[in-house]
């Protein structure tokens, strides 16, 4: 029996669950506070109620809380599948007390340092900085993607790379270690020190390219609906994972953005808007607004609230990395437009202070982990703030700040891609971190091709 992850509905109650408690539902947060009088806090204790009742009649009919990892259940979970359809709709119709808004215009309207549009120059060496940092970023953390943060400490000591200094490698590495923590299996055969032959496919380089492919197609006027359309037309949905697996089996069942995120979709705020979003960046170089405007484009076909901001975030912070002298200014470039009272603005500016006031960045993931470790490892809030971190902690070495993002065991992959896409754009990318000039890629015109053909691209589409 094939046993698809990610969309099945006795899958996502538990997610939607647990989506519910952080996004304040289920314990009815700051109810009497946001309504303004004392009837707010009645409000929000019957939400409470609400999201409780349906918890518990999952659990009395045999539905799991979410797991950890694995993104499908037992086959025989099936029986539960109409159930589960009704309590996700019924969770739906719950809203979130806490006012984070998923329309720019009110988005926009929630940020008081929202950055004024206008484009600037940047050179095209940047531009391909940024690529091949990017690029380096992903494969450094491709082979410790799912290993805890312990684990990758373990392998990087016990093969000499601690503090990593350079790719993970199989060789010395003592076999109990690698019994105890084995890699990404996916990711082994051509991301180690030893196999590395270019650059690998992964999802995030390849939503980078579709981003490419959408203002090639499209122009700068593009807009949800054309994502969608490069993604039937381009994106296998086997490639897809979490919210964007969703929003895929909602487009192919009729369903028309914003749509396509919300309906049964636990994942919303989750991470795989904050991936496609640099190329959003690095073609509105010096214009961090235009940037978030086009991430939330893009965003809004998968995604709400937070995982809405964390592209517009990663956007913002790509578009200054290009023409900025130093990460603070592309970092604050980033979260100027992420409204600063949502849990993402929250987390952002926390994750810089500790940075600023930390010199031991263990210290500073262990203040990270204080914070969002009950998080999902591949949720939007952890990883931008520790991507924030990472970049203002390290102070523009590359080196530091691609391992730092890695060793902190989210969403490994993912967090040092964006770090390395930022620290490339503001230092340059080192010799030691430069692979073969070919990436790998399922996607129609682009397998084999040049990251420096990419960058020309890149770099021509902003100034269109």
């Amino acid at each position: 029996m094939i046993r698809l992850t990610w969309v099945q509905p006795e899958d996502l109650v538990g997610h939607e669950l647990r989506q519910a408690a952080e996004d304040g539902r289920a314990d009815g947060a700051d109810g009497a506070d946001r309504d303004g009088h004392a009837g707010g806090a009645a409000k929000g204790a019957r939400t409470a109620d609400a999201v409780a009742q349906v918890a518990r009649r999952w659990r009395e009919a045999g539905g799991h809380d979410a797991p950890p990892r694995a993104g499908a259940s037992a086959p025989d979970a099936r029986h539960l599948r109409g159930l589960a359809e009704d309590l996700l709709d019924e969770l739906a119709a719950i809203p979130s007390p806490l006012g984070e808004p998923s329309e720019l215009d009110d988005i926009i309207a929630a940020c008081p340092g929202w950055p004024e549009p206008g484009r600037a120059i940047t050179s095209g060496e940047r531009v391909l900085n940024a690529w091949q940092g990017r690029a380096a970023g992903c494969v450094l953390g491709k082979p410790v993607e799912k290993i805890p943060r312990e684990g990758i400490r373990e392998i990087a000591e016990a093969t000499g790379n601690w503090p990593i200094s350079g790719w993970f490698t199989a060789a010395g590495l003592p076999p109990e270690v690698a019994a105890r923590w084995p890699w990404n299996r996916r990711s082994a055969v051509n991301s180690l020190a030893e196999n590395i032959d270019g650059v690998p496919e992964d999802d995030d380089l390849n939503y980078p390219l579709l981003a490419l492919t959408v203002l090639r197609r499209y122009g700068r006027a593009f807009t949800t609906e054309d994502v969608a359309q490069v993604w039937l037309d381009e994106l296998p949905a086997g490639r897809t994972f979490t919210a964007e697996r969703v929003a895929y089996r909602n487009l192919l069942q009729g369903l028309e953005p914003p749509e396509t995120a919300s309906f049964r979709n636990p994942f919303r705020e989750w991470i795989g808007a904050l991936i496609r979003a640099d190329v959003y960046g690095w073609t509105n170089p010096g214009d961090p607004a235009t940037a978030a405007e086009h991430a939330w484009r893009d965003a809004r076909l998968t995604h709400t609230a937070n995982g809405v901001y964390g592209a517009m975030f990663a956007a913002a912070l790509c578009a200054q990395s290009l023409v900025a002298s130093d990460v603070m200014e592309a970092v604050e470039a980033g979260i100027a437009v992420v409204p600063p009272a949502s849990r993402l603005g929250t987390a952002l500016r926390a994750a810089v202070d500790d940075a600023l006031s930390e010199p031991d960045f263990e210290r500073v993931v262990d203040r990270l982990y204080e914070r969002h470790g009950h998080l999902h490892w591949v949720h939007t809030i952890n990883n931008a703030a520790l991507i924030a971190a990472a970049l203002v902690h390290g102070k523009g070495d590359f080196t530091r700040s691609i391992a730092g993002a890695v060793a902190a065991g989210w969403d490994t992959d993912s967090a040092g891609a964006t770090v390395g896409s930022v620290a490339g754009a503001i230092s340059g990318v080192p010799d030691r971190w430069r692979m073969k000039n070919t990436l790998a890629s399922s996607l129609t015109g682009y397998d084999g091709i040049g990251l420096d053909e990419l960058g020309r691209w890149t770099h021509d589409l902003g100034f269109r």
